[in-house]
């Protein structure tokens, strides 16, 4: 690990990352490499999860795709030094700020969706010309063997390396000095992550989770909002950080609201065989979701087929904010639903918890709206949509408080991976003497007065 780490620092100090060719050659060359290889990435992911072509390219390719265009369309533009003005003490100088890459980096990506949540930070590191050590979830053996495979065999390993493993692998790599790590996982492992980085001071971006709570009011569109959650709710079955991990539903319409979750979730035809859904991770997990799923308040789905790996699309009703599935995140395909009668008791509920990675609100009302967003602090969210916030590059995505520290996506990808250098440029032309010894009322009088300027 440490002469990965040395081997990568060497070759960042060659300066050829920091030139924005060499960066859009790399970045050509990493998505030529994923598309002439998409049938290995679509089995490999079938594998551990069985995942279709479709939800593959939709939830994960697609999306990395996406990032690289974005990036290289604008990289000239983020890189550019950026001319700022310059207060009149300083006269006569110029003043600009260089953008300019953090270094060797670390980007340790989650099993969830292992393509994107991994290579999509790798794609912001390589547009702000760093080097990265690449460490992708072990959960997720398959993908993580063929990333390992196409990257190590087509980069060289001093300027992108895929390193496989678990804990103990991954506790030594963070023994080494990086000058970024980005991190995507739960908030138990990111406190782990950012103890280790505060050894070197290195900074973080973290990408966590939370309970993600979703609002549905009187005034919203009822059929859509269902439509669009379910879809939400139920792709990757239910295993994506940013899914709503439960609603909260206006009380007058709480059982049309639980009629037309069935009949869309019936009506979508969730299954392996249909494209639409996928296995859970493994079995440990799976048991961590079926020991959340009360018999008595389950008023849909429920079925759980361990040697599938599967749980049906479930929906619990008559949840109460004590109940064991309210207690962590829920990360698989159960969705509760609790009842309110008082919009404000519910943001009370919400705002007593950590704040959530996301959050949806439901409504045509303009008065729910502004109240919901000023008084819930959360990473990002959507109104009247769920999940979709993601696939906008313009979008800076990324939690607050337990949910994460930093973001990434597009220009705010970019940014996660640079230090912006701020430069005075003085002139030699003059020089005034205000801030020379000796000292003097008067002097001080003209301090005072340029200070204000």
């Amino acid at each position: 690990m440490k002469h990965i780490v040395s081997q990568q620092r060497a070759f960042f100090y060659t300066h050829q990352t920091k030139s924005i060719d060499y960066r859009l050659k790399q970045l050509n060359k990493l998505e030529k490499l994923l598309k002439s290889n998409e049938n290995l990435l679509n089995e490999a992911i079938y594998k551990d999860f069985k995942k279709s072509t479709f939800d593959t390219y939709a939830t994960e390719l697609a999306l990395i795709y996406h990032d690289i265009k974005y990036a290289k369309r604008n990289i000239y533009k983020w890189s550019k030094v950026k001319r700022v003005g310059t207060n009149l003490l300083n006269f006569p100088a110029k003043s600009y700020i260089i953008p300019e890459p953090l270094g060797v980096c670390l980007v340790i990506g989650a099993w969830n969706y292992p393509y994107q949540l991994t290579l999509s930070p790798v794609v912001a590191a390589i547009s702000a010309g760093n080097t990265v050590v690449i460490k992708p979830s072990e959960l997720a053996v398959n993908t993580s063997a063929v990333m390992a495979k196409l990257i190590n065999e087509n980069f060289d390993p001093k300027y992108l390396k895929v390193v496989e493993g678990g804990v103990s692998e991954t506790t030594v790599l963070l023994e080494n000095k990086f000058d970024k790590i980005f991190f995507t996982g739960s908030p138990q492992v990111g406190k782990i992550v950012y103890q280790a980085a505060a050894k070197n001071l290195t900074p973080v971006t973290l990408e966590l989770g939370g309970k993600s709570p979703a609002f549905v009011t009187e005034e919203c569109n009822l059929k859509m909002a269902v439509k669009r959650m379910v879809w939400a709710k139920f792709v990757n079955a239910g295993q994506t950080c940013i899914a709503p991990d439960y609603i909260l539903v206006h009380k007058s319409i709480e059982n049309q609201f639980l009629e037309l979750l069935k009949f869309e979730i019936k009506k979508e035809k969730f299954s392996i065989e249909n494209g639409n859904y996928t296995q859970i991770i493994n079995i440990k997990n799976l048991e961590r979701l079926s020991n959340m799923i009360p018999s008595e308040k389950v008023y849909f789905g429920g079925g759980i087929n361990t040697l599938e790996r599967t749980i049906q699309p479930t929906v619990l009703q008559g949840v109460k904010f004590i109940d064991k599935v309210m207690n962590e995140e829920i990360f698989g395909p159960i969705l509760p639903v609790i009842a309110y009668d008082n919009l404000e008791d519910a943001i009370s509920y919400v705002n007593s918890n950590p704040k959530p990675l996301s959050c949806y609100l439901f409504s045509n009302s303009k008065k729910i709206k502004e109240n919901v967003l000023r008084k819930i602090s959360f990473g990002g969210g959507a109104i009247n949509e769920a999940i979709m916030h993601i696939s906008n590059p313009k979008l800076p995505f990324g939690g607050v408080g337990n949910s994460g520290i930093g973001s990434y996506h597009g220009e705010a990808g970019f940014k996660s991976f640079t230090h912006y250098k701020s430069i005075l440029d003085k002139s030699n032309l003059i020089e005034l003497s205000l801030k020379y010894y000796p000292h003097s009322k008067r002097k001080l009088s003209w301090i005072r007065f340029f200070m204000k300027l």
